[in-house]
């Protein structure tokens, strides 16, 4: 009785304000993902992962402990993030890119807050591999987020996960007033007619291959990253390997997301999250998220001019890689100025795109840091 006594005491005198802290972060996290749903899939082992990680002697951040296991497993060695992907590419239907490829060029424009925001970064202070770590945040993907930084700043993996993760969940509410400010009414209410082109089944199987063949010559650093998320694609439309495709969609991503949130938050030890560094971290992610927007919709309003008023400007909001929110958000706010207007096809077209402009643009960053 006595030991357990003594026990308890040596745990409350290591406890310190900033472990405190760091539970209620951890709690936070975990109340957005039950009471909002915002990405319960992440944070919710995050913030469990952030609590865990902030018990004053616990064995779990210790070499061998089960988050330390986690981390130096699957995370380090980009394990984790690279099952995502394959996951994600098992998900993901290309057939309205294929239907429409210009929409390329919107997952293209929408990824300037990457390089913005990297400037930004610089400005404040931080290293060139952190500023690029953080501009990351702009490919508004969570595993690119994680790989590219677990490469170029461990140390700020942390903070920089969180804000990838928690502003992708606030999408519909980030987005919405940069759409509106920068499209008018009448551009808002633009119709685009969809097109029923039947895509072959030997298209939408040469799609991922001759992805990962272009990228993977062009921009090698991004290798990994696009390769296995057209290998999941490769797998859903192949047709023949139905088990393979469910348990990478299902299983394996589950296993794998519950894994990759617990590592991450045990990299969320008070002493080295609550710097002052963390909140510029969450500052410079809004930053990238307003500057993707900003810079897909007006790209759009660019090809919207050229195209002779036919095209609408919104969809360049859906250039993110944000899958399916941001189409979803696009469908919405169209139909604010018209209730029949149906650009959800389109948008998803656009936001696939995104998926192949966020990883290209981390494999960019990560060659040229390498100087390649």
């Amino acid at each position: 009785m006595e030991s357990a006594i003594a026990a308890l005491l040596q745990g409350l005198i290591y406890l310190t304000p900033g472990e405190v802290f760091m539970w209620a972060v951890g709690g936070v996290l975990i109340y957005l993902a039950i009471a909002r749903d915002y990405e319960p899939m992440l944070l919710l082992p995050i913030g469990a992962g952030a609590i865990l990680a902030n018990i004053p002697l616990s064995p779990l951040v210790e070499a061998g402990g089960l988050l330390n296991l986690l981390y130096q497993a699957g995370v380090s060695t980009e394990v984790f993030p690279l099952l995502v992907f394959i996951g994600i590419g098992a998900m993901t239907d290309f057939g309205p890119l294929l239907e429409n490829p210009k929409l390329l060029l919107l997952g293209a424009a929408a990824q300037f807050g990457i390089f913005g925001t990297l400037l930004l970064a610089l400005l404040l202070g931080f290293s060139l591999n952190q500023a690029a770590s953080i501009g990351i945040i702009g490919a508004v993907d969570g595993p690119t987020s994680i790989y590219v930084s677990s490469k170029l700043a461990p140390e700020l993996l942390a903070p920089i996960a969180v804000a990838a993760y928690s502003y992708m969940a606030l999408v519909p509410i980030i987005q919405p007033p940069i759409m509106r400010a920068l499209t008018t009414p009448s551009q808002r209410r633009i119709r685009m007619p969809y097109s029923q082109r039947a895509i072959s089944q030997r298209t939408r199987i040469l799609f991922p291959m001759a992805v990962t063949l272009l990228v993977g010559v062009l921009v090698p650093m991004a290798t990994p990253l696009i390769g296995t998320l057209m290998l999941g694609n490769l797998m859903r439309e192949s047709g023949v390997v139905e088990r393979l495709t469910k348990a990478a969609e299902n299983e394996i991503a589950n296993v794998v997301t519950l894994f990759l949130g617990l590592a991450v938050g045990g990299t969320m030890q008070a002493d080295a999250f609550l710097k002052p560094q963390t909140l510029e971290i969450l500052l410079l992610g809004i930053a990238a998220f307003v500057l993707d927007t900003a810079a897909g919709v007006l790209f759009a309003r660019a090809v919207n001019a050229v195209s002779g008023g036919k095209f609408n400007p919104l969809l360049g909001a859906a250039g993110i890689s944000a899958f399916p929110m941001a189409a979803r958000v696009v469908q919405r706010v169209a139909q604010e100025e018209d209730f029949e207007n149906f650009l959800l096809m389109h948008a998803m077209g656009a936001n696939t795109a995104g998926q192949i402009g966020s990883v290209v643009a981390g494999g960019v960053v990560l060659a040229l840091l390498a100087g390649i």
